[in-house]
């Protein structure tokens, strides 16, 4: 057994003592050996054998080989009986779970208690007055909270640790009366009179001069959440110098603060079976995603392309794991004006019977549908329902196990959390925005996309004019805690781009350009792949 390093010695002693432990030198040498068999999750397993060690009768808090060993013996174990089992038990069916967007759970802030609590009963489809307000002060809330832990932006706990200039304090709208000198605020852009913006906060609402503004990267937009910098005029307008983005916060501090409540629907996952999936994740090594969008089925050329896809990844060695199909599908918006629905539900059949006519992908993968925004549902308004039963019961006899989810949806895979979105967000985010995009950092439209909706953390910032929204559905399109990877599924060029340890990526428009992207959940890697014509 080789000797611990200095670094794992120290690691150990501390985290030992302080959950009131002290280690023997070979009670430290047997914990180390048990880290060392999971070296991409050594947190987590030193915290279950911490665990594990805190359920033990034991007779002393000083700690030697035998005590150490028993546990580890007992979790050395358990997983060498999960490596063991059926391939089933580790297949992809059983590490991927799909969440729709209409059962993830809505939870509020409580300003006072700060803390986030559930919202139990039923949510309504069509909410009343008050529910619109509280989709802004909900969003408000959960960044004002974030913010609130940054250190630039939190009291000193000495007046005299900085002074005023240095401060970077937030005040209140409300308090802006009678102050002079820079401030900061923070508040949503709103346009309370034509031609005049408002930054408004929950205290109340100031006129606001954006001319001269330095702007940080991203969309600014109306019904954005910023950060300002500037001065009150006499005039009562507060003229900014300086604004942004809220700034984010790292996920794993999000997690550890939210106390296990599950925001991203799919469960609250025990620390022994993170532990356990963690392991499983890293093995993974030959699973893959396929993620296509605009796959329209009214198309010849496109079904063609299609089945050239299908038929390569049908000679891999190892299929795919998942394959994700977007909308929309239908090369014209389904609207009042569509009249071919009975055509529509053939093609589905037909896809189904493509799909079916390749074996080792009806047996080995898993097909997950999601409707685009021109595709058939019963509004415009998001998050959108998954695609009526009556178009897709054709394939559903083809492929029995398909999957038809929401837009957006949520998969969790092993222990990634994976947003998919399919909108044509880019065009309209461009259209709507109120200050050119500087280009100091960066003058990718994608790049300013992606900065946009994670500091903002939600999926679609855009004024409810633009974009109409389900009031009380609004939390299905938050973005906290930042997931592993949001798919932005748009007919713009394909794109990837990874921000703050967030991989982001536009499969784009397979009916347009034959694009489309691959993922490999085990290395985090994004493969953008088109046809060549």
């Amino acid at each position: 057994m080789a000797a611990p390093s200095a670094a794992m010695r120290k690691k150990l002693q501390r985290k030992f003592r302080l959950r009131g432990f002290t280690l023997k030198v070979d009670a430290l040498e047997e914990a180390a050996a048990f880290l060392a068999r999971f070296p991409d999750a050594e947190d987590e397993a030193l915290d279950l054998l911490l665990d594990e060690l805190d359920k033990e009768p034991l007779k002393s808090s000083i700690l030697d080989r035998d005590a150490v060993r028993r546990v580890v013996s007992l979790l050395v174990e358990a997983e060498e009986a999960v490596d063991a089992a059926s391939p089933s038990a580790t297949s992809v069916q059983s590490a991927l779970r799909v969440v729709d967007s209409f059962v993830v759970p809505r939870f509020q802030y409580d300003p006072i208690k700060k803390v986030f609590y559930e919202h139990t009963g039923r949510l309504a489809l069509h909410g009343e007055a008050g529910d619109k307000a509280a989709l802004y002060r909900d969003r408000y809330q959960v960044l004002l909270q974030r913010l609130a832990r940054d250190k630039y932006f939190s009291k000193p706990a000495f007046e005299s640790v900085m002074t005023e200039n240095d401060s970077c304090e937030i005040t209140s709208i409300q308090s802006l009366v009678g102050c002079t000198g820079r401030r900061w605020i923070m508040g949503v852009i709103s346009q309370l009179e034509e031609r005049q913006f408002y930054l408004e906060d929950l205290t109340g609402a100031v006129p606001i001069d954006l001319a001269n503004a330095k702007i940080t990267s991203g969309f600014f937009v109306e019904n954005t959440v910023i950060v300002a910098e500037g001065e009150l005029l006499s005039n009562g307008i507060f003229q900014v110098n300086t604004c942004g983005f809220p700034p984010l916060e790292d996920r794993a501090t999000s997690l550890s603060l939210l106390m296990g409540l599950d925001f991203f629907g799919g469960g609250v996952i025990p620390t022994e079976e993170a532990l356990r999936l963690s392991s499983l994740e890293n093995k993974s090594v030959n699973d893959m995603f396929v993620i296509l969008s605009d796959v329209w089925l009214d198309s010849y050329e496109t079904m063609e392309k299609l089945g050239v896809v299908l038929d390569g990844y049908e000679s891999v060695e190892v299929v795919p794991s998942l394959f994700v199909l977007m909308g929309n599908f239908c090369s014209r918006p389904c609207n009042l004006a569509f009249n071919s629905f009975e055509e529509l539900r053939l093609q589905f059949g037909k896809l189904g019977e493509m799909i079916a006519s390749r074996t080792r992908l009806k047996e080995h993968s898993r097909f997950l549908f999601i409707p685009g925004p021109d595709d058939a549902g019963p509004s415009k308004a998001l998050p959108r329902c998954a695609l009526p039963k009556y178009l897709i019961e054709e394939l559903q006899k083809h492929i029995p196990n398909a999957i038809f989810v929401s837009n957006p949806c949520r998969v969790k895979f092993y222990t990634q959390e994976i947003v998919f979105f399919r909108q044509d967000l880019l065009y309209r985010m461009r259209r709507s925005c109120l200050i050119p995009p500087t280009t100091e950092e960066t003058s990718d439209p994608f790049e300013h996309l992606v900065a946009t909706i994670t500091h903002q953390s939600h999926l679609c910032p855009l004024p409810l004019t633009v974009q109409p929204i389900i009031w009380n559905y609004d939390h299905c399109l938050r973005l906290y805690p930042t997931p592993d990877m949001i798919v932005l599924a748009d007919k713009s060029e394909q794109k990837a781009f990874k921000y703050t340890g967030i991989t982001c990526f536009n499969p784009g428009s397979f009916a347009n350009d034959s694009t489309f992207a691959a993922y490999r959940p085990c290395t985090k890697e994004v493969e953008l792949s088109a046809l060549e014509s």
